[in-house]
């Protein structure tokens, strides 16, 4: 339980989530936690920039909290890793429709900001457009930053499946250079400007660019508005 100094004071269901889950890096860690099982150096892996004793508090905080857990593998290196609780899984819809939320406001990514294979796999899950692909059956290879980070997308009847590495069976293969995925991702640029000016490469049928852009897409911010709306 949070001590009473880090807490709201409040009979409120935000706040006690924002005590749970609301300290810096806490939902970065669960974030990571969603593609399933890590070891706490796998997660100093997939966060680079977390001092080492704040990583070991926010695990702590969330196994107080019953959203981690730890486990010890069954391999002779008897190795720990850390996992998602039942509870903690029902962060997973929550982190993808504020991941997506988030996106909405992302500019092009600065040269200091670190794009991670995890986050790529969850950008994935997270601009998926499941009505947009009822009746659809196609696999994508992606290649980010010159290949050095590969991931790939198995859509199958409004399903999808993604993770990292390459897909032999893949429908088509997608290259980007630079940002040129987030314009796509915007429906800033079109999938044959994508293919005609170069900003993206690809290898299988062309069409299934097209196809991508309405698979996978990051609806734009609304203009500010002044007053206040309660749904």
């Amino acid at each position: 339980m949070p001590t009473s100094a880090r807490t709201y004071g409040q009979f409120c269901g935000l706040a006690r989530a924002l005590e749970i889950v609301g300290e810096r890096w806490s939902l970065l860690v669960v974030r990571d936690l969603m593609l399933g099982p890590k070891r706490f150096n796998d997660l100093q892996r997939t966060l680079p920039r977390i001092p080492e004793s704040i990583l070991t508090s926010r695990l702590n905080e969330l196994e107080e909290t019953g959203v981690v857990r730890r486990r010890v593998l069954a391999q002779l290196d008897a190795g720990v890793v850390y996992e998602l609780t039942e509870y903690g899984c029902e962060l997973d819809h929550i982190v993808l429709e504020l991941s997506l939320w988030g996106a909405r406001s992302l500019n092009y990514p600065r040269p200091d900001e670190v794009h991670t294979l995890d986050a790529a796999i969850l950008s994935l899950y997270t601009t998926f457009q499941e009505e947009a692909a009822a009746g659809v059956h196609v696999n994508y290879e992606l290649h980010h930053f010159d290949g050095d980070m590969i991931v790939h997308a198995m859509v199958d009847n409004g399903a999808l499946k993604a993770s990292a590495g390459a897909l032999p069976a893949a429908d088509l293969v997608i290259a980007p250079q630079g940002p040129a995925i987030l314009d796509l991702l915007r429906g800033n640029l079109s999938a044959q400007d994508a293919i005609a000016s170069g900003k993206v490469r690809v290898e299988g049928d062309p069409a299934h660019l097209d196809l991508f852009t309405r698979l996978f897409h990051i609806p734009p911010a609304p203009e500010r508005s002044t007053g206040l709306s309660v749904h």
